[in-house]
């Protein structure tokens, strides 16, 4: 009997892991992601697992997200060393990704040795290290699409386009157990169709038990189109006032994605005369990776700036600058106007966008723009529930910025299209839904139930079902 333990996303949309224990294979972990909010070490502290990781025999990974893959070095440093099946593109991503959040961590904790040293209180000790990220990148085991591999002598995997951001994956695992043969398939993060740049999610016909993410089950985006429309009076509107936009926007996917609709504003002749600034080290790595992969993409997309071929950043949007160093990030500063500054995190849990609040949140001509999901518990998520005050660097910063938040961008399939993928199934699934919050899970529910008569299961953190 193969059975499935929900270890994280489970009516939240963070940290997702799910345990997959069979007698035919072992224990198999589907992603390792970390939650989102908090300081890196108080998040770190918390991040307990519910299982022995030297016991876990393989993780097959959706895609290099951090809620996704995050907690990888620290699995390794528990005891893990199986394989880490993904992706070509995903492994190219998760050196840049891991070692970033790496970086951060390392500031988070050598600040709170500092602080606790001058009280003469215990120092703490790394949840992971280094090398323990580069002992999980060496563990990664990467395949093609559509190129089904084996996991032992009793189970195979294939990935399928997710159409989420470059490199993710819907997982498809078939196992034998005795005389039954049994298939999973996991959505991990699924995209919704046309999304720019990313092809659309690979449609599947066959699986005994489907889970899929609901992130956005409750609500459908608004049209790309509307979409651009809508960023486009925005901006306007700010330049109106003379004042600066902030994007906070997470590295992989919705950075180059943004930079694309900025760039069809541009040929458009609509984007006015914003400098545009970069500012994440990051962001700027993972687009060279995207440049990479480029043929793999969408090359309608591509060739509506006329940049086929071409690099993400220059050529999509010409008057970008890239911001490097913390000199560049400071520089951004002195502009008192005009400025379009796309920084991470995309949930303003760290990274250079705190700094910008920090400079203009409290200029009521300034806008601050959310294109991307936000946590509960997350700074992001707090601004987009209207707070009036927030707390940053150990001071509070009274909120005069306008906030306008643009979901049509999303890289998450909304309602309608999370049942339509679900509807392609014929032979009936179980059907489990993960990685969305309540609300959002009951909606889809209801839906499945009432469009395609699916009796969907929704797991609690830490239950198990069998199947």
């Amino acid at each position: 009997m193969a059975t499935i333990r929900f270890i994280g996303a489970a009516q939240e949309v963070t940290g997702s892991c799910h345990l997959l224990e069979s007698t035919a294979l072992g224990k198999i972990l589907l992603d390792c992601g970390m939650h989102q909010g908090q300081d890196a070490v108080d998040r770190l502290k918390s991040e307990t697992f519910a299982f022995d990781p030297t016991e876990i025999d393989a993780v097959i990974l959706s895609h290099a997200h951090l809620d996704h893959s995050g907690l990888l070095p620290k699995l390794v440093h528990d005891g893990f060393s199986g394989h880490i099946y993904c992706t070509e593109a995903s492994v190219d991503l998760l050196e840049i990704m891991l070692l970033d959040s790496l970086g951060i961590y390392e500031r988070d904790f050598e600040r709170k040795n500092r602080y606790l040293s001058r009280r003469g209180k215990a120092l703490i000790t790394p949840a992971y290290t280094e090398a323990d990220v580069i002992q999980a990148l060496d563990l990664c085991d990467p395949h093609l699409y559509e190129e089904p591999f084996s996991i032992g002598n009793n189970a195979s995997v294939a990935f399928h386009d997710a159409g989420h951001i470059l490199g993710s994956a819907i997982i498809e695992l078939t196992l034998k157990e005795r005389t039954k043969t049994k298939t999973l398939v996991f959505t991990g993060d699924l995209g919704k169709k046309d999304t720019v740049l990313m092809n659309d999610p690979v449609f599947l016909s066959k699986a005994d038990i489907v889970l899929i993410e609901g992130t956005y089950g409750d609500r459908d985006h608004r049209s790309d189109d509307s979409s651009l429309m809508e960023l486009r009076a925005v901006l306007s509107e700010t330049w109106n006032r003379r004042g600066n936009v902030m994007i906070p926007a997470f590295a992989v996917g919705r950075t180059q994605e943004l930079i694309y609709y900025l760039g069809l504003l541009h040929k458009r002749g609509e984007l006015d005369n914003w400098a545009v600034y970069l500012d994440s080290p990051m962001a700027i790595k993972v687009s060279r990776v995207y440049d990479r992969w480029m043929d793999t993409m969408d090359r309608t997309d591509i060739k509506k700036l006329g940049s086929e071929d071409k690099s993400v950043l220059e050529n999509f949007l010409p008057q970008l600058k890239l911001s490097v160093t913390t000199e560049d990030s400071m520089n951004i500063n002195k502009i008192s106007s005009g400025a379009i500054v796309i920084a991470g995190s995309g949930m303003c849990t760290g990274g250079r966008i705190r700094q910008h609040f920090k400079q203009r949140i409290w200029d009521k001509r300034n806008t601050l723009i959310f294109v991307g999901f936000q946590a509960r518990g997350t700074l992001g998520r707090l601004l987009v529930d209207g707070a009036q005050v927030i707390k940053m660097f150990g001071e509070k910063f009274v909120v005069k910025a306008q906030c306008a938040t643009i979901n049509g961008f999303s890289a998450h399939a909304g309602q309608a299209g999370l049942v339509d993928w679900v509807g392609h199934f014929d032979n009936q699934p179980t059907v489990v839904l993960v990685h969305g919050e309540p609300e959002s899970l009951n909606a889809l529910a209801e839906k499945l139930w009432h469009d395609k008569g699916i009796d969907a299961l929704i797991p609690t953190k830490g239950s198990s079902i069998a199947f």
